[in-house]
């Protein structure tokens, strides 16, 4: 009966890059949009900004109080 041979050092860093995997890919479902969620939401943003900015009141005069 013969054993199979395991390097410790080899077997410890491949634990370590699918635990480093799993996690990564978790935090890209948690944190993680896609680019064109990013643009609408910009979007949106923009068209927001320019109505607010489009209903300011402007006066040729300062007001002499």
């Amino acid at each position: 009966m013969s054993a199979k041979i395991v390097n410790l050092r080899t077997e410890r860093k491949r634990r370590e890059r699918a635990t480093k995997s799993e996690e990564a890919a978790e935090n890209r479902v948690r944190h993680g949009r896609t680019k064109a969620e990013r643009r609408h939401d910009e979007a949106r943003r923009d068209t927001a900004e320019r109505a607010h900015e489009g209903h300011r009141i402007e006066t040729d005069k300062p007001n002499k109080e």
